[in-house]
C-alpha cells in the first residue's frame, strides 16, 4: 500500500479467533467479497499463536491475502503474532501503559520522558523482531483509548493523538523500520477529519511520509452506518489523504466491503481539482490539509459549539429564527408526505401549481410563478439569477407591468433563495449580494466537483465580505438508495466538516422526497452540524465481544431511538468502550460473558448486569437522569 499503490479495502474478523474453522470460513468470506487484508484479534498467547495455523489453512485452499493481528494491552502478543501474519497493529494508548483509567494525573518532564523510554525499551525490540520476519506495523491510535499519561497533557484533543502517534512514529524512524502504516481513528467524524490532516500537517514538519489507514470507529449499522463512514473516509480521500480504508459497521464483515468499494470509487473518481474549476478572477488555494474549518465571520475552535452547523453567518429565515442549519426538500412532483421525525425546514415546489391551503411547511416557488403568498418565498432557479441584475432596467424601461411588479414584490420580501453556480459570481452580483441582507444563496455544484467548486465560491465570497448564507444544492440521478446516500454524504459531509454550509438542498428524483430528507439529516447529523435523533455509536465487533452485536443494537434502538439528541454507545467489550464513550451520554458495555455494565458518560454505574435484563435497566437509567424526552 502507499505511492501510487491502489487505496486498499479491509476489514475484520468477528469470530473468536480460537474457532479456527470459523475465522477461516469468516476470512474467505470477507475476502470473496473483496478484502484486500483481513483483521484478528489477539488478546494473548494462545490467539496470536492460533493467528499461524489459520494463515496455514487459507493458504492451502489457495488464499493468499495478507492478515493482521490486532493486538491491546499485550506486547507479547504482537511479538508472537509477528511469526505468524504480514502486519502487527498495537495501539500506543495500552501497548506499554495500563488501561485509561480517567484519572488526572500530573507528570513533570522528568516522568514524561520516562515514560517514552518505557515505550522505547519495549518497541524497539518488536521492531527488530517485525523486521526479522518481514512483518509491518500499523501503529493504531483510537479516540477511545489514549493513555492517561497522553490525557494529562493533551486531553482528548487531536493533539494529544496525533502526539500518541508520533512518540512511536520517531521510534521506528530512529531506528529505520520503514513498514509502517498509521490509523488515527474516532467515532466523531469531525474530530476524526480534523486529527488525520493534523497528522499529515505534524508528519510533513518532521520529514516523515507513512501511509495512512482510514476509518470512522464505531459508525453503526444501517443507513447512519454507511453515511457516517462516507462522510469521514470520503471527506480525506478527496484530499488526496488514505491508502486503505474499513467501514466498521456493526453488521457481518462481509457486508463492509462493497460499502468501502463505493466510497473510494467515488471519493477517488472525481474531477475535484482547480485547474478543471473555470472561475474568473482571483483563485483561491485551499490548504487541504488544514485541520479546522474556515467558519466564516467566527473565531475558529475547537470544538466547535454542538449544533453550531458550518459556518453560520446569520439567521436564514425570520420564520425559523434558527442557528442550524437548514433543510430544503425537493417537493416539484407534488408528493407531500412528511415524514415527522426528519421533517424539512422548507418545500421547494418550482413552478408546479399545488394547493398550499394545507401545508404549514414555509414553500419555496419559482419566482416567475410566486405571487406572494403567506408562508411563500421566491426562489430564482439557474439562469434566472441575471434578473437580480436587470432589476433597475426593467422597472426604467416599464417593459413588464407585471414583471415589475413581482421584481418590486421579491425584493421587498422578508427572503427569497437565489440559486447560483460559480459562473453567476461576477463583481455585481457581489455588490448585490453584499447589499440585499434577505437574500439566501443556494449553490448549484455539478457533483463530479463539487467540492473544489464550492470551496473556490465561499472563498470568493469571504475574500469579498460577503456573509450571504449559502445552502449547499447537488442533484442526483440515483436509483440505488446506498449510491445515492454515500455520494451526498462525501460531497456535503466533506463541505461541513470544512465548516461550509448553512443547509442542504439534496434533489435525487429516483427516490421518495421522505429519504432525501432522511439523509439530509443523518448528513447533518453525522457532521454534528444538526442534531435531530438519537446517535448510536455502536462497534463492529470483534473476537472480544462479549455478546451477538447485531441483536443488541437493534434491541437498543427499538427502545430508545425515538430520542432526540442522545448519544448512546454499545461497545462488545472493555478496549475501547469507556473511551469512545466519552463522547456519548449513555454507554452498554461487555463485560462478561452474558453479562453487561452501563455506563453514564465516562463512569460505570452499574455493573455485571445479566444481558437479558440491561436494555430494561439502560431505560431506567436514561429516565433516571431527566433524559427521556
Amino acid at each position: 500500500m502507499g505511492g501510487a499503490y491502489p487505496i486498499r479495502i479491509q476489514s475484520m474478523a468477528t469470530v473468536s479467533t480460537m474457532d479456527t474453522d470459523a475465522a477461516v470460513a469468516q476470512a474467505i468470506r470477507m475476502i470473496d467479497a473483496g478484502a484486500e487484508y483481513v483483521r484478528f484479534t489477539a488478546q494473548g498467547a494462545r490467539e496470536a499463536h492460533n493467528l499461524g495455523k489459520i494463515r496455514h489453512i487459507l493458504r492451502e485452499k489457495g488464499y493468499q491475502t495478507p492478515l493482521v493481528a490486532d493486538i491491546h494491552f499485550n506486547p507479547k502478543a504482537a511479538d508472537i503474532a509477528a511469526e505468524h501474519v504480514e502486519k502487527v497493529r498495537i495501539n500506543p494508548g495500552n501497548y506499554v501503559d495500563k488501561a485509561k483509567s480517567f484519572k488526572q494525573l500530573d507528570y513533570t518532564d522528568g516522568e514524561y520522558a520516562a515514560e517514552i523510554q518505557k515505550i522505547r525499551k519495549r518497541f524497539i525490540p518488536f521492531l527488530e523482531r517485525c523486521r526479522t520476519y518481514r512483518t509491518a506495523v500499523r501503529i493504531g491510535v483510537n479516540h477511545g483509548s489514549l493513555s492517561d499519561r497522553i490525557m494529562s497533557r493533551y486531553g482528548d484533543t487531536p493533539e494529544g493523538m496525533v502526539e500518541s502517534c508520533m512518540e512511536f512514529l520517531r521510534i521506528c524512524k530512529e531506528v529505520e523500520f520503514e513498514d509502517v502504516v498509521i490509523s488515527i481513528k474516532s467515532s466523531n467524524t469531525v474530530l476524526m477529519v480534523r486529527t488525520v490532516r493534523l497528522l499529515v500537517q505534524t508528519m510533513q514538519a518532521e520529514g516523515m511520509n507513512y501511509p495512512l489507514h482510514l476509518g470512522v470507529t464505531e459508525a453503526g449499522d444501517d443507513e447512519d452506518g454507511r453515511i457516517k463512514s462516507a462522510v469521514g473516509t470520503g471527506s480525506l480521500l478527496v484530499d488526496g489523504i488514505g491508502d486503505t480504508i474499513r467501514v466498521s459497521l456493526s453488521e457481518p464483515p462481509e457486508n463492509e466491503i462493497p460499502v468501502a468499494r463505493k466510497i473510494v470509487e467515488y471519493a477517488c473518481g472525481r474531477e475535484d481539482d482547480a485547474s478543471s474549476v473555470n472561475v474568473p478572477g482571483k483563485f483561491c488555494e485551499i490548504n487541504k490539509t488544514s485541520p479546522y474549518p474556515l467558519q466564516r465571520g467566527t473565531e475558529c475552535t475547537y470544538p466547535p459549539p454542538e449544533g453550531a452547523g458550518g459556518g453560520l453567518i446569520r439567521n436564514i429565515s425570520n420564520l425559523l429564527q434558527t442557528n442550524h442549519p437548514v433543510v430544503i426538500s425537493d417537493r416539484r412532483n407534488g408528493d407531500f408526505t412528511i415524514d415527522l421525525l426528519n421533517q424539512p425546514d422548507y418545500l421547494y415546489i418550482g413552478s408546479e401549481t399545488h394547493n398550499l391551503c394545507d401545508i404549514s411547511i414555509p414553500v419555496l416557488i419559482d419566482f416567475d410563478h410566486w405571487e406572494n403568498q403567506p408562508n411563500t418565498f421566491p426562489y430564482f432557479p439557474a439562469g434566472t439569477s441575471k434578473l437580480m441584475t436587470q432589476i433597475s432596467q426593467i422597472i426604467a424601461d416599464n417593459k413588464s407591468k407585471n414583471l415589475r411588479e413581482s421584481i418590486q414584490s421579491a425584493s421587498s420580501a422578508c427572503q427569497k433563495f437565489l440559486e447560483l453556480t460559480n459562473s453567476d459570481l461576477d463583481d455585481d452580483m457581489l455588490e448585490i449580494l453584499r447589499k440585499d441582507p434577505t437574500i439566501t444563496i443556494v449553490l448549484k455544484a455539478e457533483p463530479t466537483n463539487c467540492i473544489q467548486e464550492t470551496r473556490l465560491f465561499i472563498h470568493r465570497l469571504k475574500d469579498a465580505g460577503c456573509d450571504a448564507p449559502v445552502i449547499l444544492r447537488c442533484d442526483y440521478q440515483e436509483s440505488d438508495k446506498e449510491n445515492m446516500q454515500i455520494k451526498a454524504a462525501i460531497d456535503f459531509g466533506s463541505l461541513l466538516i470544512d465548516g461550509i454550509g448553512n443547509g442542504l438542498f439534496l434533489c435525487n428524483t429516483e427516490t421518495e422526497p421522505c429519504l432525501t430528507d432522511r439523509t439530509m439529516f443523518s448528513i447533518l447529523q453525522a457532521t454534528r452540524a444538526r442534531i435531530s435523533k438519537t446517535e448510536y455509536i455502536s462497534c463492529p465487533g470483534c473476537g472480544r465481544t462479549l455478546f451477538n452485536l447485531q441483536t443488541t443494537v437493534a434491541r437498543v434502538k427499538k427502545a430508545t431511538s425515538h430520542l432526540k439528541g442522545l448519544k448512546i454507545g454499545i461497545m462488545g467489550c472493555i478496549v475501547n468502550g469507556p473511551g469512545e464513550m466519552a463522547d456519548a451520554d449513555y454507554g452498554y458495555v461487555g463485560a462478561g460473558r452474558g453479562h453487561i455494565s452501563l455506563y453514564k458518560g465516562k463512569i460505570c454505574v452499574k455493573e455485571n448486569i445479566p444481558e437479558d435484563e440491561a436494555v430494561e435497566q439502560l431505560v431506567a437509567l436514561i429516565k433516571a437522569n431527566d433524559d427521556w424526552k
